[in-house]
C-alpha cells in the first residue's frame, strides 16, 4: 500500500496585540505635559519636549505602523500623524524656536495647530464609527487645537492657559480609552465601557475595534 505524504497545514500568523491603547497613552502624557505648561500649573522648564520626541512621537508612529499592519486605516493615520505632529513639535521647538521672536514663534504654532485642527475635523467625523470614547478624545482634542490657535495667533496668555485646561481633560479622555483598550483586551469582554459608533454603515469585514 502506497503511503502518501500529505503537505503540512499551513499555520495563520497570530494576529498582533491591539496597539491602540499604547497610541493612546502615548499621545494622553505627552498632551499633559504640554497641557500643565499652558495651563502653568508647572513651575518647570519643558519636560514635554523630550516626551514629545519619544514617547510621543517615536512610539506613537510604531503605534501607527501596528495599526496598518492590523489594517486599522484610522487608528493608523490617527497615530502616525499624530506621532509625526509631536515629532515635529519637539524638533520645531529644538531647532528653530530659538532662532525667533516670542511673537514670531506664536505665529508658527497657530499655523500648526491651525494645521492639525484642518486634519482633526474630518477625523473627529470618522471617530463617530469607532466609539464614543474615542469620539470624546478628538472633540476635546478638535477644542484644545482651536483655543490654542487661536490664543497664539491673539498672542493672549489666557486663551493660550484656556486651552491648556482643554488639553488635559483631551489627555484624560485618551487615557480612559487607553485603559479600556488594555483592560478589555486583557479580559476579553467589556471591563470599561466605550460605547457603541454613533452610526454605523460600514461595510461588512471593514469593521474596527
Amino acid at each position: 500500500m502506497t503511503h502518501v505524504e500529505q503537505e503540512p497545514t499551513p499555520h495563520t500568523p497570530a494576529a498582533t496585540a491591539d496597539p491602540a491603547p499604547l497610541g493612546l497613552a502615548a499621545f494622553a502624557l505627552t498632551l499633559f505635559l504640554l497641557s500643565v505648561k499652558n495651563a502653568g500649573w508647572t513651575d518647570g522648564t519643558d519636560a514635554w519636549l523630550s516626551y514629545a520626541l519619544a514617547y510621543g512621537g517615536l512610539v506613537l508612529i510604531l503605534a501607527g505602523m501596528w495599526e496598518f499592519r492590523n489594517r486599522n486605516v484610522f487608528c493608523a493615520t490617527a497615530f502616525s500623524s499624530y506621532g509625526g505632529f509631536w515629532l515635529g513639535l519637539g524638533l520645531y521647538a529644538v531647532l528653530i524656536a530659538g532662532e525667533t521672536t516670542p511673537a514670531q514663534e506664536a505665529n508658527d504654532l497657530g499655523w500648526i495647530l491651525l494645521a492639525f485642527a484642518i486634519f482633526n475635523t474630518y477625523m473627529m467625523l470618522w471617530a463617530t464609527q469607532v466609539n464614543q470614547a474615542v469620539l470624546a478624545v478628538f472633540v476635546a482634542l478638535e477644542a484644545t487645537e482651536i483655543i490654542l490657535f487661536i490664543g497664539n495667533f491673539a498672542t493672549s496668555e489666557t486663551t493660550i492657559k484656556i486651552g491648556g485646561y482643554l488639553g488635559v481633560l483631551t489627555a484624560i479622555c485618551a487615557w480612559y480609552a487607553s485603559a479600556a483598550g488594555v483592560i478589555n483586551g486583557m479580559t476579553g469582554h467589556t471591563f470599561l465601557g466605550v460605547g457603541k459608533p454613533l452610526e454605523h454603515r460600514l461595510a461588512p469585514g471593514t469593521e474596527h475595534r
